[in-house]
C-alpha cells in the first residue's frame, strides 16, 4: 500500500493538486467509505474513525458528504 500511495502523491503533486485539494478529497473518501461500511451509523463510523460522533458531523457537513444515507427497509416491508 505504502507504494500505491507513493505513486499517487506522485501524480498528484506532478499535476499541481494542492496539499488542502488532495487531505480533502482523502478525507472525504476515507468518511464516506467507514460510513458506507457501518451502514450510515455516524455512532459506529465515529468509533472506527477514533473521533466524536459530532466531530464526525461537523466533518460531514464540511466536505459535503450526503446527511441522509438511504434508509435500509425492515423485513417484511
Amino acid at each position: 500500500m505504502k507504494e500505491q500511495l507513493e505513486a499517487l502523491i506522485a501524480q498528484m503533486v506532478e499535476r499541481g493538486v494542492s496539499y488542502e485539494d488532495a487531505v480533502a478529497e482523502f478525507e472525504k473518501r476515507f468518511i464516506k467509505k467507514v460510513l458506507e461500511q457501518s451502514e450510515g451509523n455516524r455512532s459506529k463510523a465515529a468509533g472506527a474513525l477514533g473521533i466524536h460522533r459530532n466531530t464526525l458531523s461537523r466533518k460531514i457537513d464540511g466536505l459535503g458528504l450526503d446527511h441522509h444515507p438511504k434508509a435500509r427497509k425492515r423485513p417484511g416491508r
